[in-house]
């Protein structure tokens, strides 16, 4: 699989936030969206967009939550990014002070569910 593209149209996160699937665990959440027959982009791409509201911290603190993500999610989607399918990992608190392995591990967690689930019709799964 090539390397994923980042999201960058805001149109393309509230797609994702509207029509896709969402998975929650402790430290983000996962939204994923199958992409349309006459979107631009190609269907053998992975695409992902990574959101850090103000209310976690200054820019130094967003950029750090942003760079963990970003390196959780570089070993994750190569093995379990779905071709044609855009994810917007949205931060949570947590994300900052979680151990590093663990959030790797919420990150190999909550996109083997997206996987799992994506036939399922309730839009939204929670983490047990």
């Amino acid at each position: 699989m090539t390397k994923p593209t980042t999201i960058k149209n805001r149109r393309d996160f509230l797609a994702a936030t509207a029509q896709g699937k969402k998975f929650v665990v402790g430290s983000f959440i996962l939204q994923a969206l199958l992409r349309e027959g006459n979107h631009p982009q190609a269907k053998d791409t992975v695409r992902v967009g990574y959101t850090v509201t103000k209310k976690m911290g200054n820019a130094v603190i967003r950029n750090r939550i942003k760079r963990r993500l970003r390196e959780a999610a570089r070993g994750v989607l190569p093995k379990l990014g779905q071709p044609g399918h855009d994810y917007v990992i949205i931060s949570r608190q947590k994300a900052l002070t979680i151990d590093f392995c663990e959030l790797q591990r919420d990150m190999e967690f909550a996109f083997s569910r997206i996987i799992h689930h994506k036939n399922d019709d309730s839009k939204n799964q929670k983490a047990p």
